[in-house]
C-alpha cells in the first residue's frame, strides 16, 4: 500500500507543468535522435547534458530519461524500415525486422514493436515499484565469478543463434572476441594488436562496427539493386494494427523477452546488447521452426525489442539504489545527477522522493506520449520507403558518418566503419551472419575482465567457477548447450551422408 502511496505522489510530480514539459521534450528528441542512423541516446544525452546545470534536478532527470527509452522506440524504427540499426542493440532486431519490412508487412513489425515495448516497460516499471529491494538483493550475489558465466552461456547461446551452420556462427563470435581484444589491456596497461596505430588504443569503437556491419555492408551489397523497397509501397496507420493472430504469435515472445530484460537490467555492468542477443537466442532455441529465423519471423522482433525496453526501465534500479550504472548511458544520466549534488545509493528515496517516484511515474506518463506520438509520425516513417534507393543510402551514409564522428569527433571512425563495411559485404556474400561479431565484441571485454578478476580473487583456483552455486548452475547450462548443439550437428550429418550414399550406389549401378 506504501508503494502505491508512493507511486501517486510521483504522478503528482510527473505531471507538473514544467516536469511534464520536459518530459515531452525529451521523448520527442530520443525519438527523432534514435530514428537517425549512427545517432542514439549516448550522443542525445552527451549533447544536452549541459543544459541540465541550470536545471532544477527533477526536470533535468526526467528529460534525460525520456531521451533514453524515447531513442529506443526511434532506433527500432530504423532498423526496421532501412536496416540501420541506430543503436547496437537495435541490430538484433535488424534480423527479422528488415525481412518483415522486405515482404510488405513493416507496418506490422512497427505496431509489434510499438505493443512489445509498451507492454515490456510497464512491466519494468511494476518491477521498479515493487521488486526493488529483491532485485538490489540479487544483484549483489553476481561476483566475478558469476558475471563470467553468465555471459558464457550468452556467448554461446548467441553465437548458434544466426542461420546456417553453427560452426559459422561460433567463427564469427570468436572473430568478434579478437576485435574486442584491441586496445590497452585494463590490467596491465599494455597495448594490444593496435599494429602502432595510436586511435586504437583505446580499442575499436562499437558504434562504427555496428553501422559498418549492417548499413554499410547491406548498403555496399544492394547498391546495384535500385528497386529492392518499392516505391509504390503505401503503409497507413491501420497497417500497424496486427491481427489476432500475429499477436498470438507475438505474445510469449514478447513475455521471455520482458522476463530476460527484467533478468538483466537488475544486474549491473550487463549492457543492452547482451540482452537482445540472448532474449533472440532463446527465440530461436524454443522455436519449433529456427531455420526461419532471419526470414521475417515476428518472435524475432518481439522478443529482442521486449527484452530493450523491460531493460531500459529495470536499469535504473542498480543505477539509482546502488549507484552502479550498468552502461554508458546510465553513467551520464548518474553523473547528472551528481552534478546536481545528488549521490545516487541507497539513500536516495528516502532523502530525494521526488527524484525517485517522480521519474518513475514519468515512465509510464513518457511511454504513453510515445504511443500517441508514433501512430501519426507513421505516415512519416514510412515515406522513407517511398525514397529512391538511389537517395536514400547515401542520404543514411551521411547520417551515418555524422553519428559515428560525434562520438570520439575523430574521422578515423568512419575509417572504422568503411574497412567494417566492406568486411561486412564480403561476410554475407560468403553466406556467414555478421550478428554475433557484435556479440563476440561486446562481451569478449567484459568476459575476459570477470574471468581474470575471479582467478586473480580465487588465487588462480578455476574452482571457483563451481564452487558458487549461479556461477555452477550457468557452467553446467553451458556445457549442456554445447552437447547439444554437437549432437545435433552430428545428427545432421548422418542424416546428409545416409542421403548421399544410396544415390551413389544407384549411379554406381
Amino acid at each position: 500500500m506504501q508503494s502505491l502511496n508512493d507511486l501517486w505522489f510521483g504522478f503528482g510530480v510527473a505531471l507538473q507543468g514544467n516536469n511534464l514539459m520536459w518530459s515531452l521534450f525529451g521523448v520527442l528528441i530520443g525519438n527523432l535522435i534514435g530514428v537517425l542512423p549512427g545517432m542514439g541516446a549516448l550522443s542525445a544525452i552527451s549533447i544536452l547534458l549541459p543544459l541540465t546545470y541550470a536545471m532544477h534536478p527533477v526536470p533535468a532527470i526526467l528529460m534525460l530519461a525520456g531521451i533514453f527509452y524515447g531513442s529506443q522506440y526511434g532506433g527500432a524504427i530504423g532498423a526496421i524500415l532501412l536496416n540501420l540499426p541506430s543503436h547496437p542493440p537495435h541490430a538484433v532486431t535488424c534480423l527479422d525486422g528488415y525481412p518483415m519490412t522486405r515482404a510488405g508487412k513493416g507496418g506490422t513489425a512497427l505496431g509489434i514493436t510499438m505493443i512489445c515495448s509498451f507492454f515490456a516497460a510497464s512491466v519494468g516499471i511494476i518491477v521498479m515499484i515493487f521488486a526493488s529491494p529483491l532485485l538490489t538483493a540479487i544483484a549483489f550475489k553476481f561476483g566475478p565469478a558469476e558475471i563470467f558465466s553468465i555471459m558464457l552461456l550468452g556467448l554461446l547461446a548467441g553465437s548458434t543463434m544466426s542461420r546456417g551452420s553453427p560452426l559459422k556462427g561460433v567463427a564469427m563470435t570468436l572473430f568478434g572476441l579478437l576485435c574486442g581484444t584491441v586496445g590497452t589491456d585494463v590490467n596491465s596497461g599494455a597495448m594490444r594488436f593496435n599494429f602502432g596505430i595510436p586511435e586504437l588504443s583505446d580499442g575499436l569503437e562499437l558504434v562504427a562496427l555496428a553501422m559498418g556491419l549492417f548499413g554499410l555492408a547491406d548498403f555496399i551489397l544492394n547498391v546495384n539493386h535500385m528497386k529492392i523497397i518499392s516505391a509504390n509501397t503505401k503503409l497507413r496507420i491501420r497497417d500497424m494494427r496486427p491481427s489476432w493472430a500475429e499477436m498470438k504469435e507475438a505474445f510469449w515472445p514478447m513475455v521471455r523477452g520482458t522476463g530476460v530484460g527484467t533478468l538483466f537490467g537488475a544486474m549491473p555492468g550487463t549492457g543492452p546488447t547482451i540482452t537482445t542477443f540472448v532474449a533472440y537466442a532463446l527465440e530461436r532455441k524454443v522455436s519449433k521452426t529456427p531455420e526461419a529465423f532471419g526470414t521475417g519471423m515476428i518472435a524475432g522482433v518481439a522478443a529482442p525489442e521486449a527484452s530493450a525496453h523491460s531493460k531500459t526501465q529495470v536499469d535504473f534500479i542498480p543505477t539509482m539504489s546502488l549507484g552502479i550504472p550498468g552502461d554508458a548511458v546510465m553513467a551520464l544520466i548518474m553523473g547528472a545527477l551528481v552534478i546536481q549534488g545528488i549521490q545516487p545509493g541507497p539513500q536516495l528515496i528516502s532523502e530525494h522522493p521526488d527524484i525517485f517516484w517522480g521519474l518513475i511515474a514519468s515512465f509510464w506518463v513518457g511511454n504513453v506520449i510515445l504511443m500517441v506520438l508514433n501512430v501519426p509520425l507513421i505516415g512519416v516513417w514510412v515515406k522513407m520507403l517511398q525514397v529512391p534507393y538511389r537517395y536514400l543510402f547515401p542520404s543514411a551514409m551521411f547520417f551515418i558518418a555524422v553519428g559515428v564522428f560525434s562520438t570520439q569527433n575523430s574521422l578515423f571512425q568512419i575509417w572504422e566503419v568503411l574497412v567494417f563495411g566492406l568486411l561486412g559485404a564480403f561476410l554475407m556474400s560468403l553466406d556467414f551472419s555478421v550478428a554475433p561479431i557484435l556479440l563476440g565484441f561486446v562481451l569478449g571485454p567484459m568476459v575476459e575482465e570477470n574471468f581474470r578478476r575471479a582467478l586473480l580473487l580465487s588465487r588462480g583456483d578455476m574452482m571457483v567457477f563451481l564452487q558458487r552455486p549461479i556461477s555452477a548452475t550457468f557452467v553446467v547450462i553451458s556445457a549442456a548447450l554445447v552437447l547439444a548443439i554437437s549432437w545435433s550437428t552430428l545428427r545432421r550429418g548422418r542424416k546428409g551422408s545416409s542421403k548421399i550414399v544410396p544415390a551413389t550406389a544407384e549411379q554406381a549401378a
